[in-house]
Protein backbone atom coordinates (compact mmCIF):
# COMPACT_ATOMS: atom_id res chain seq x y z
CA UNK A 1 0.00 0.00 0.00
CA UNK A 2 1.33 3.13 -1.44
CA UNK A 3 1.62 5.71 1.82
CA UNK A 4 -0.34 9.25 0.97
CA UNK A 5 0.66 11.28 4.27
CA UNK A 6 -3.11 12.44 4.22
CA UNK A 7 -5.44 12.34 7.34
CA UNK A 8 -8.23 10.30 7.51
CA UNK A 9 -11.21 11.65 8.22
CA UNK A 10 -13.98 9.31 7.97
CA UNK A 11 -14.20 8.77 3.99
CA UNK A 12 -11.50 11.62 3.12
CA UNK A 13 -8.29 11.69 2.41
CA UNK A 14 -6.88 15.42 3.23
CA UNK A 15 -3.23 16.13 2.29
CA UNK A 16 -1.69 19.49 2.78
CA UNK A 17 1.41 21.26 1.48
CA UNK A 18 2.35 21.79 5.34
CA UNK A 19 3.78 18.33 7.00
CA UNK A 20 7.08 16.34 7.75
CA UNK A 21 8.76 13.63 7.15
CA UNK A 22 8.99 10.37 8.77
CA UNK A 23 12.39 9.58 10.08
CA UNK A 24 14.39 6.28 10.34
CA UNK A 25 14.90 5.61 13.85
CA UNK A 26 18.14 4.24 14.05
CA UNK A 27 20.02 5.95 10.93
CA UNK A 28 17.71 9.29 10.58
CA UNK A 29 17.65 9.27 7.52
CA UNK A 30 14.51 10.52 6.03
CA UNK A 31 11.88 7.72 4.91
CA UNK A 32 8.59 7.44 2.32
CA UNK A 33 6.05 9.67 2.33
CA UNK A 34 4.72 13.35 3.31
CA UNK A 35 2.82 13.34 5.80
CA UNK A 36 -0.10 16.38 6.60
CA UNK A 37 -0.12 18.26 9.87
CA UNK A 38 -3.86 18.71 10.66
CA UNK A 39 -5.13 22.02 11.79
CA UNK A 40 -8.02 22.63 14.12
CA UNK A 41 -10.44 22.40 10.92
CA UNK A 42 -9.18 19.08 10.88
CA UNK A 43 -9.68 18.47 14.57
CA UNK A 44 -13.49 20.00 14.42
CA UNK A 45 -14.65 17.72 11.33
CA UNK A 46 -13.30 14.66 12.98
CA UNK A 47 -14.60 14.88 16.41
CA UNK A 48 -18.48 16.28 14.81
CA UNK A 49 -18.42 13.55 12.48
CA UNK A 50 -17.57 10.73 15.46
CA UNK A 51 -20.40 12.81 17.70
CA UNK A 52 -22.36 11.58 14.48
CA UNK A 53 -21.57 8.36 14.37
CA UNK A 54 -22.02 8.06 18.18
CA UNK A 55 -25.78 6.93 18.21
CA UNK A 56 -25.78 4.75 15.25
CA UNK A 57 -22.87 3.26 16.20
CA UNK A 58 -23.86 2.38 20.15
CA UNK A 59 -27.19 1.12 19.56
CA UNK A 60 -25.49 -1.75 17.01
CA UNK A 61 -25.29 -5.25 18.33
CA UNK A 62 -22.22 -6.75 20.41
CA UNK A 63 -22.09 -8.98 17.51
CA UNK A 64 -21.84 -6.39 14.96
CA UNK A 65 -19.15 -4.28 16.92
CA UNK A 66 -17.41 -7.93 17.56
CA UNK A 67 -17.64 -8.71 13.72
CA UNK A 68 -15.84 -5.25 13.11
CA UNK A 69 -13.06 -6.46 15.67
CA UNK A 70 -12.30 -9.46 13.90
CA UNK A 71 -12.26 -7.78 10.58
CA UNK A 72 -9.67 -5.14 12.10
CA UNK A 73 -7.19 -7.61 13.20
CA UNK A 74 -7.88 -9.52 9.83
CA UNK A 75 -6.85 -6.11 7.51
CA UNK A 76 -4.08 -5.49 9.79
CA UNK A 77 -3.02 -9.46 8.88
CA UNK A 78 -3.42 -8.51 5.55
CA UNK A 79 -1.07 -5.72 5.40
CA UNK A 80 1.72 -8.74 5.69
CA UNK A 81 5.59 -7.41 5.64
CA UNK A 82 5.11 -3.87 4.53
CA UNK A 83 3.84 -3.13 8.45
CA UNK A 84 6.78 -4.77 9.64
CA UNK A 85 9.15 -3.19 7.43
CA UNK A 86 7.49 0.00 8.10
CA UNK A 87 7.06 -0.45 12.30
CA UNK A 88 10.21 -1.12 12.24
CA UNK A 89 11.90 1.56 10.22
CA UNK A 90 10.25 4.05 12.19
CA UNK A 91 10.47 2.89 15.70
CA UNK A 92 14.09 0.80 15.72
CA UNK A 93 12.21 -1.96 17.38
CA UNK A 94 13.69 -5.57 16.24
CA UNK A 95 11.79 -7.58 13.54
CA UNK A 96 10.71 -10.11 15.86
CA UNK A 97 9.44 -7.97 18.53
CA UNK A 98 7.35 -6.32 15.57
CA UNK A 99 5.79 -9.40 14.52
CA UNK A 100 5.07 -10.40 18.43
CA UNK A 101 3.81 -6.75 18.93
CA UNK A 102 1.56 -7.36 15.54
CA UNK A 103 0.17 -10.79 16.88
CA UNK A 104 -0.41 -9.08 20.37
CA UNK A 105 -2.85 -6.29 18.81
CA UNK A 106 -4.84 -9.00 16.57
CA UNK A 107 -5.29 -10.60 19.47
CA UNK A 108 -6.66 -7.76 21.88
CA UNK A 109 -8.71 -6.82 18.89
CA UNK A 110 -10.35 -10.40 18.80
CA UNK A 111 -10.08 -10.95 22.60
CA UNK A 112 -12.53 -7.48 23.44
CA UNK A 113 -15.13 -9.39 20.63
CA UNK A 114 -14.73 -12.62 22.06
CA UNK A 115 -15.95 -10.77 25.13
CA UNK A 116 -18.91 -9.08 23.42
CA UNK A 117 -20.16 -12.57 22.16
CA UNK A 118 -20.10 -13.27 26.10
CA UNK A 119 -21.92 -10.18 26.84
CA UNK A 120 -20.70 -9.89 30.66
CA UNK A 121 -18.96 -6.74 29.89
CA UNK A 122 -22.03 -4.87 30.04
CA UNK A 123 -23.25 -6.09 33.51
CA UNK A 124 -26.77 -5.78 33.26
CA UNK A 125 -28.91 -6.24 36.23
CA UNK A 126 -32.34 -6.51 36.90
CA UNK A 127 -34.50 -5.92 39.92
CA UNK A 128 -38.25 -6.72 39.04
CA UNK A 129 -41.03 -4.83 40.13
CA UNK A 130 -42.62 -5.76 43.46
CA UNK A 131 -46.25 -3.87 43.82
CA UNK A 132 -47.07 -5.86 47.46
CA UNK A 133 -43.89 -4.67 48.99
CA UNK A 134 -44.51 -3.50 52.34
CA UNK A 135 -44.40 -0.56 53.63
CA UNK A 136 -43.44 0.79 50.17
CA UNK A 137 -43.72 -0.85 46.57
CA UNK A 138 -40.70 -1.33 44.21
CA UNK A 139 -40.65 0.00 40.71
CA UNK A 140 -39.09 -2.47 38.28
CA UNK A 141 -35.59 -1.63 37.75
CA UNK A 142 -32.79 -2.39 34.85
CA UNK A 143 -29.51 -1.22 34.09
CA UNK A 144 -26.66 -1.65 31.33
CA UNK A 145 -23.30 -0.13 30.38
CA UNK A 146 -23.61 2.01 27.30
CA UNK A 147 -20.59 3.79 25.39
CA UNK A 148 -19.60 7.22 27.35
CA UNK A 149 -18.87 9.13 23.67
CA UNK A 150 -16.27 9.30 21.18
CA UNK A 151 -12.90 8.75 22.63
CA UNK A 152 -9.48 10.30 21.55
CA UNK A 153 -7.16 7.49 22.04
CA UNK A 154 -3.14 8.89 21.64
CA UNK A 155 -0.33 6.66 20.13
CA UNK A 156 2.38 5.33 21.86
CA UNK A 157 5.97 5.78 20.91
CA UNK A 158 7.12 2.58 22.42
CA UNK A 159 4.31 0.16 21.16
CA UNK A 160 3.72 1.40 17.43
CA UNK A 161 0.58 -1.11 17.13
CA UNK A 162 -0.34 -2.43 20.19
CA UNK A 163 -1.06 0.99 22.13
CA UNK A 164 -1.04 2.74 19.06
CA UNK A 165 -3.82 3.58 16.85
CA UNK A 166 -5.43 0.16 16.89
CA UNK A 167 -3.79 -0.79 20.46
CA UNK A 168 -6.07 -1.71 23.13
CA UNK A 169 -7.24 1.79 23.82
CA UNK A 170 -9.01 1.95 20.61
CA UNK A 171 -10.03 -1.73 20.68
CA UNK A 172 -11.55 -1.14 23.98
CA UNK A 173 -13.64 1.59 22.98
CA UNK A 174 -14.79 0.40 20.17
CA UNK A 175 -16.23 -2.34 21.63
CA UNK A 176 -17.94 -0.24 24.00
CA UNK A 177 -19.72 1.45 21.52
CA UNK A 178 -17.72 4.26 21.26
CA UNK A 179 -16.34 6.02 17.51
CA UNK A 180 -12.67 6.63 18.42
CA UNK A 181 -10.71 10.26 16.99
CA UNK A 182 -6.99 8.41 16.99
CA UNK A 183 -4.02 10.54 17.11
CA UNK A 184 -1.27 9.47 15.60
CA UNK A 185 2.38 9.34 17.04
CA UNK A 186 5.13 11.71 14.68
CA UNK A 187 7.33 9.52 15.41
CA UNK A 188 5.99 6.59 13.71
CA UNK A 189 3.49 8.15 11.03
CA UNK A 190 3.49 5.41 8.15
CA UNK A 191 2.73 2.67 10.38
CA UNK A 192 0.27 4.68 11.77
CA UNK A 193 -1.28 5.71 8.58
CA UNK A 194 -1.22 1.60 7.45
CA UNK A 195 -3.27 0.82 10.46
CA UNK A 196 -6.03 3.62 9.69
CA UNK A 197 -6.26 2.68 6.47
CA UNK A 198 -6.60 -1.16 7.68
CA UNK A 199 -9.61 0.31 10.43
CA UNK A 200 -11.39 2.10 7.82
CA UNK A 201 -11.36 -0.78 5.20
CA UNK A 202 -13.18 -2.98 8.16
CA UNK A 203 -15.40 -0.57 8.78
CA UNK A 204 -16.41 0.23 5.30
CA UNK A 205 -17.19 -4.19 5.05
CA UNK A 206 -19.52 -3.63 8.17
CA UNK A 207 -21.17 -1.10 6.82
CA UNK A 208 -20.30 1.30 9.54
CA UNK A 209 -21.09 5.21 9.73
CA UNK A 210 -17.98 6.90 8.99
CA UNK A 211 -17.29 9.08 11.81
CA UNK A 212 -16.88 5.47 13.75
CA UNK A 213 -13.58 6.07 13.00
CA UNK A 214 -10.79 8.50 12.05
CA UNK A 215 -6.92 9.62 12.35
CA UNK A 216 -5.70 12.85 12.80
CA UNK A 217 -1.45 13.56 12.68
CA UNK A 218 1.26 16.59 12.97
CA UNK A 219 3.82 17.14 14.94
CA UNK A 220 3.59 19.00 17.94
CA UNK A 221 1.02 19.56 21.00
CA UNK A 222 -1.60 21.81 19.74
CA UNK A 223 -3.65 19.55 17.40
CA UNK A 224 -3.61 16.77 20.55
CA UNK A 225 -4.93 19.95 23.28
CA UNK A 226 -7.77 20.91 20.52
CA UNK A 227 -8.81 16.97 20.85
CA UNK A 228 -8.77 16.81 24.03
CA UNK A 229 -11.24 20.21 24.53
CA UNK A 230 -13.88 19.24 21.76
CA UNK A 231 -16.99 19.42 23.14
CA UNK A 232 -17.70 15.77 21.33
CA UNK A 233 -15.04 14.00 22.65
CA UNK A 234 -16.36 12.18 26.02
CA UNK A 235 -13.24 10.10 27.08
CA UNK A 236 -9.49 9.88 26.67
CA UNK A 237 -6.86 7.53 26.34
CA UNK A 238 -3.10 8.08 26.32
CA UNK A 239 -0.04 6.43 27.08
CA UNK A 240 3.05 8.60 27.94
CA UNK A 241 5.51 10.48 29.70
CA UNK A 242 3.90 12.07 32.88
CA UNK A 243 4.24 15.67 31.38
CA UNK A 244 1.64 14.73 28.78
CA UNK A 245 -0.54 13.05 30.71
CA UNK A 246 -0.71 15.85 33.29
CA UNK A 247 -1.10 18.48 30.66
CA UNK A 248 -4.46 16.62 28.72
CA UNK A 249 -5.78 15.82 32.42
CA UNK A 250 -5.90 19.64 33.01
CA UNK A 251 -6.79 20.86 29.92
CA UNK A 252 -10.08 17.66 30.07
CA UNK A 253 -10.52 18.88 33.73
CA UNK A 254 -10.68 23.05 32.85
CA UNK A 255 -13.32 22.05 30.26
CA UNK A 256 -16.88 22.99 30.24
CA UNK A 257 -17.86 19.95 30.86
CA UNK A 258 -14.79 17.89 32.32
CA UNK A 259 -14.19 14.39 30.96
CA UNK A 260 -11.75 12.01 31.92
CA UNK A 261 -8.29 11.16 31.17
CA UNK A 262 -6.91 7.51 31.43
CA UNK A 263 -3.59 8.26 31.31
CA UNK A 264 -0.42 5.87 31.49
CA UNK A 265 2.24 7.83 32.75
CA UNK A 266 5.36 7.18 34.69
CA UNK A 267 6.73 4.20 36.58
CA UNK A 268 9.95 3.00 38.48
CA UNK A 269 8.60 -0.92 39.00
CA UNK A 270 10.42 -1.76 42.39
CA UNK A 271 11.91 -5.24 42.23
CA UNK A 272 12.24 -7.01 46.02
CA UNK A 273 15.15 -8.95 46.32
CA UNK A 274 14.15 -10.83 49.81
CA UNK A 275 16.88 -12.47 51.71
CA UNK A 276 16.40 -15.92 50.95
CA UNK A 277 16.10 -15.51 47.06
CA UNK A 278 19.16 -13.23 47.36
CA UNK A 279 21.33 -15.71 49.15
CA UNK A 280 20.29 -18.82 46.61
CA UNK A 281 20.79 -17.15 43.38
CA UNK A 282 22.22 -13.80 43.83
CA UNK A 283 24.23 -14.49 40.54
CA UNK A 284 20.98 -16.26 38.28
CA UNK A 285 19.22 -13.24 39.37
CA UNK A 286 21.31 -10.48 38.68
CA UNK A 287 21.56 -11.74 35.13
CA UNK A 288 17.78 -11.53 34.82
CA UNK A 289 17.35 -8.53 36.10
CA UNK A 290 19.71 -7.19 33.42
CA UNK A 291 18.06 -8.93 30.60
CA UNK A 292 15.02 -7.17 31.78
CA UNK A 293 16.50 -3.71 32.06
CA UNK A 294 17.99 -3.33 28.85
CA UNK A 295 15.24 -5.41 26.74
CA UNK A 296 14.12 -3.06 23.95
CA UNK A 297 16.55 -0.53 25.10
CA UNK A 298 14.60 -0.38 28.34
CA UNK A 299 11.90 1.37 26.69
CA UNK A 300 8.87 -0.30 28.60
CA UNK A 301 6.07 1.05 31.24
CA UNK A 302 6.97 -2.37 32.74
CA UNK A 303 10.83 -2.11 33.06
CA UNK A 304 12.84 -2.61 36.43
CA UNK A 305 13.40 0.78 37.37
CA UNK A 306 14.75 0.40 41.19
CA UNK A 307 16.20 -2.39 43.17
CA UNK A 308 15.75 -2.98 46.45
CA UNK A 309 17.52 -5.22 48.65
CA UNK A 310 19.09 -5.81 51.95
CA UNK A 311 22.75 -5.00 52.60
CA UNK A 312 25.23 -7.50 53.01
CA UNK A 313 27.32 -10.43 51.18
CA UNK A 314 24.37 -11.49 49.35
CA UNK A 315 23.89 -8.15 47.56
CA UNK A 316 27.06 -7.79 46.70
CA UNK A 317 27.26 -10.86 44.98
CA UNK A 318 24.58 -9.59 42.54
CA UNK A 319 26.16 -6.15 42.02
CA UNK A 320 29.37 -7.74 41.03
CA UNK A 321 27.02 -9.97 38.39
CA UNK A 322 25.13 -7.33 37.54
CA UNK A 323 27.94 -4.97 37.29
CA UNK A 324 29.51 -7.39 34.90
CA UNK A 325 26.04 -8.28 32.70
CA UNK A 326 26.26 -4.21 31.88
CA UNK A 327 29.31 -3.49 31.18
CA UNK A 328 28.68 -6.04 28.24
CA UNK A 329 25.37 -4.52 26.91
CA UNK A 330 25.41 -3.43 23.40
CA UNK A 331 23.50 -0.46 23.14
CA UNK A 332 20.24 -0.64 21.75
CA UNK A 333 18.18 2.07 19.32
CA UNK A 334 15.97 3.91 20.99
CA UNK A 335 12.57 5.32 19.31
CA UNK A 336 13.14 8.65 18.93
CA UNK A 337 15.89 11.44 19.25
CA UNK A 338 14.05 13.37 21.82
CA UNK A 339 13.44 10.53 24.26
CA UNK A 340 17.38 9.62 23.46
CA UNK A 341 18.45 13.07 24.58
CA UNK A 342 15.89 12.71 27.63
CA UNK A 343 17.28 9.42 28.51
CA UNK A 344 20.59 10.87 28.73
CA UNK A 345 19.71 14.03 30.44
CA UNK A 346 18.01 11.56 32.88
CA UNK A 347 21.06 9.63 33.72
CA UNK A 348 23.45 12.89 34.28
CA UNK A 349 20.80 13.95 36.98
CA UNK A 350 20.83 11.10 38.56
CA UNK A 351 24.91 11.02 38.49
CA UNK A 352 24.61 14.40 40.15
CA UNK A 353 22.56 13.19 43.36
CA UNK A 354 24.13 13.15 46.50
CA UNK A 355 24.38 9.13 47.22
CA UNK A 356 23.76 7.97 43.92
CA UNK A 357 26.78 5.87 42.70
CA UNK A 358 27.22 4.75 39.39
CA UNK A 359 27.69 0.73 39.23
CA UNK A 360 28.26 0.48 35.52
CA UNK A 361 27.31 1.68 32.05
CA UNK A 362 26.49 -0.74 28.90
CA UNK A 363 28.30 -0.14 25.55
CA UNK A 364 27.54 2.62 23.22
CA UNK A 365 28.17 1.61 20.13
CA UNK A 366 25.98 3.73 17.72
CA UNK A 367 24.41 7.47 17.86
CA UNK A 368 20.76 6.61 18.39
CA UNK A 369 21.84 3.67 21.13
CA UNK A 370 21.00 3.55 24.66
CA UNK A 371 23.64 3.30 26.92
CA UNK A 372 22.44 1.09 29.58
CA UNK A 373 23.25 2.65 33.28
CA UNK A 374 22.99 1.36 36.57
CA UNK A 375 23.69 2.83 39.90
CA UNK A 376 23.61 2.29 43.82
CA UNK A 377 22.95 4.35 46.75
CA UNK A 378 21.62 3.83 49.94
CA UNK A 379 18.10 3.77 51.88
CA UNK A 380 18.39 7.15 54.01
CA UNK A 381 19.54 9.16 51.03
CA UNK A 382 17.16 7.16 48.51
CA UNK A 383 14.15 8.74 51.01
CA UNK A 384 15.59 12.10 51.23
CA UNK A 385 15.56 12.84 47.30
CA UNK A 386 12.22 11.88 45.41
CA UNK A 387 14.21 12.84 42.48
CA UNK A 388 16.00 9.15 42.89
CA UNK A 389 12.38 7.73 42.45
CA UNK A 390 11.43 9.53 38.62
CA UNK A 391 11.54 7.48 36.47
CA UNK A 392 14.20 7.33 33.68
CA UNK A 393 13.03 6.25 30.47
CA UNK A 394 14.86 3.71 29.03
CA UNK A 395 17.50 1.35 30.42
CA UNK A 396 18.49 2.50 34.19
CA UNK A 397 18.00 1.59 37.15
CA UNK A 398 18.91 2.17 40.64
CA UNK A 399 20.00 -0.22 43.67
CA UNK A 400 18.68 0.74 47.27
CA UNK A 401 20.66 -0.94 49.83
CA UNK A 402 18.42 -1.60 53.66
CA UNK A 403 19.72 -1.90 56.90
CA UNK A 404 16.70 -3.93 58.11
CA UNK A 405 13.73 -5.03 56.83
CA UNK A 406 11.87 -2.25 59.11
CA UNK A 407 14.04 0.11 56.47
CA UNK A 408 12.72 -1.51 53.41
CA UNK A 409 9.10 -1.12 54.75
CA UNK A 410 9.88 2.44 54.88
CA UNK A 411 11.57 2.49 51.51
CA UNK A 412 8.08 1.06 50.00
CA UNK A 413 6.01 3.36 52.11
CA UNK A 414 8.11 6.50 50.30
CA UNK A 415 7.25 5.53 47.21
CA UNK A 416 4.84 6.69 44.47
CA UNK A 417 2.75 4.71 42.69
CA UNK A 418 3.16 1.78 40.19
CA UNK A 419 2.17 -0.22 37.54
CA UNK A 420 3.86 -3.04 39.43
CA UNK A 421 6.24 -4.66 42.05
CA UNK A 422 8.04 -7.57 42.03
CA UNK A 423 9.15 -10.02 44.84
CA UNK A 424 11.88 -12.26 44.58
CA UNK A 425 11.36 -14.84 47.04
CA UNK A 426 11.92 -18.46 48.62
CA UNK A 427 9.20 -20.44 51.25
CA UNK A 428 11.90 -18.42 53.83
CA UNK A 429 10.87 -14.95 52.57
CA UNK A 430 7.29 -15.63 53.22
CA UNK A 431 7.07 -13.64 56.42
CA UNK A 432 8.65 -10.67 54.99
CA UNK A 433 6.73 -11.01 51.77
CA UNK A 434 3.53 -11.12 54.18
CA UNK A 435 5.00 -7.66 55.52
CA UNK A 436 4.97 -5.95 52.68
CA UNK A 437 1.88 -6.88 50.08
CA UNK A 438 -0.05 -4.76 52.17
CA UNK A 439 2.17 -1.92 51.66
CA UNK A 440 2.45 -2.78 47.79
CA UNK A 441 -1.18 -3.05 47.63
CA UNK A 442 -1.56 0.62 48.43
CA UNK A 443 1.00 1.51 45.61
CA UNK A 444 1.32 -1.03 42.96
CA UNK A 445 -1.53 -1.69 39.88
CA UNK A 446 0.64 -5.79 39.60
CA UNK A 447 1.92 -8.08 42.24
CA UNK A 448 4.78 -10.47 40.74
CA UNK A 449 6.39 -13.24 42.52
CA UNK A 450 9.85 -14.74 41.03
CA UNK A 451 9.58 -13.69 37.52
CA UNK A 452 9.98 -9.75 35.70
CA UNK A 453 7.48 -6.87 35.41
CA UNK A 454 9.09 -6.25 31.41
CA UNK A 455 6.06 -8.32 29.66
CA UNK A 456 2.05 -8.22 30.17
CA UNK A 457 0.19 -10.83 29.30
CA UNK A 458 -3.42 -9.55 27.54
CA UNK A 459 -5.95 -11.11 29.30
CA UNK A 460 -9.49 -11.14 31.74
CA UNK A 461 -7.45 -10.98 35.04
CA UNK A 462 -4.70 -8.61 34.03
CA UNK A 463 -4.01 -4.88 35.27
CA UNK A 464 -2.35 -2.52 34.06
CA UNK A 465 -2.48 0.38 35.96
CA UNK A 466 -2.18 1.57 39.33
CA UNK A 467 -1.68 4.75 41.84
CA UNK A 468 -0.52 7.86 40.47
CA UNK A 469 1.68 8.47 38.91
CA UNK A 470 1.46 4.86 37.32
CA UNK A 471 -2.13 6.39 35.96
CA UNK A 472 -4.34 9.02 36.27
CA UNK A 473 -7.09 6.77 37.65
CA UNK A 474 -6.16 3.81 39.53
CA UNK A 475 -9.25 2.27 39.40
CA UNK A 476 -8.73 1.25 35.57
CA UNK A 477 -6.63 -1.23 33.78
CA UNK A 478 -5.47 -0.36 30.11
CA UNK A 479 -4.75 -4.11 29.32
CA UNK A 480 -7.10 -7.19 29.02
CA UNK A 481 -10.75 -7.25 29.24
CA UNK A 482 -11.44 -4.51 32.25
CA UNK A 483 -10.44 -2.04 30.10
CA UNK A 484 -13.47 -1.42 28.43
CA UNK A 485 -14.89 -0.10 31.16
CA UNK A 486 -13.82 2.69 30.81
CA UNK A 487 -15.42 3.68 28.02
CA UNK A 488 -19.17 2.41 30.08
CA UNK A 489 -21.28 4.31 31.89
CA UNK A 490 -24.39 2.63 33.62
CA UNK A 491 -27.81 3.51 32.62
CA UNK A 492 -31.28 2.69 34.71
CA UNK A 493 -34.35 2.37 32.74
CA UNK A 494 -37.76 2.75 35.71
CA UNK A 495 -40.69 0.86 34.69
CA UNK A 496 -39.82 1.89 31.20
CA UNK A 497 -42.36 -0.41 28.77
CA UNK A 498 -40.69 -3.61 27.14
CA UNK A 499 -40.70 -2.03 23.73
CA UNK A 500 -38.91 0.74 24.37
CA UNK A 501 -35.79 -0.89 26.51
CA UNK A 502 -32.68 -1.58 24.86
CA UNK A 503 -32.67 -5.17 23.83
CA UNK A 504 -30.16 -6.62 26.36
CA UNK A 505 -32.86 -5.53 28.91
CA UNK A 506 -36.36 -6.88 27.30
CA UNK A 507 -37.53 -9.91 28.90
CA UNK A 508 -37.49 -11.72 25.74
CA UNK A 509 -33.44 -11.04 25.78
CA UNK A 510 -32.87 -10.94 22.48
CA UNK A 511 -29.22 -10.93 22.83
CA UNK A 512 -29.16 -13.59 25.37
CA UNK A 513 -26.85 -11.19 27.47
CA UNK A 514 -26.15 -12.47 31.29
CA UNK A 515 -27.82 -10.70 33.22
CA UNK A 516 -28.46 -10.50 37.43
CA UNK A 517 -31.80 -10.74 38.05
CA UNK A 518 -33.15 -10.33 41.10
CA UNK A 519 -29.99 -10.55 43.10
CA UNK A 520 -30.45 -11.56 47.11
CA UNK A 521 -29.83 -8.11 49.19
Amino acid sequence: MTLTGALLIGDQRITRANGFRARNARSGATLDGHFTNAIAQDVDQACQLADAAFDSYRATSPEMRAEFLDAIADEIEALGDALIVRACAESGLPEARIRGERGRTMGQLRMFASLLRDGSCFDVRIDTALPDRKPLPRADLRQIGIGIGPVAVFGASNFPLAFSVAGGDTASALAAGCPVVARAHSAHPGTSELIGNAIILARQHCGLHEGVFSLIGGEGHEIGALLVQHPAIQAVGFTGSRQGGLALSRLAAARLVPIPVYAEMSSINPVYLLGGALREKAEALAEGFVASLTMGAGQFCTNPGLIVALAGPDLERFVERAQGAIVKAVSATMLTQGIRHAYDEGVEALASRPGAVLVAQGILDHEAGCRAALFRSDAQAFMADPVMGREIFGACSLIIACDTIDTMLDVTRSLEGQLTATLQITSEDLPVARHLLPILERRVGRILANSWPTGVEVSAAMVHGGPFPATSDPRSTSVGTGAIERFLRPVCYQDIPDELLPDGLQDANPLALPRRVDPAI
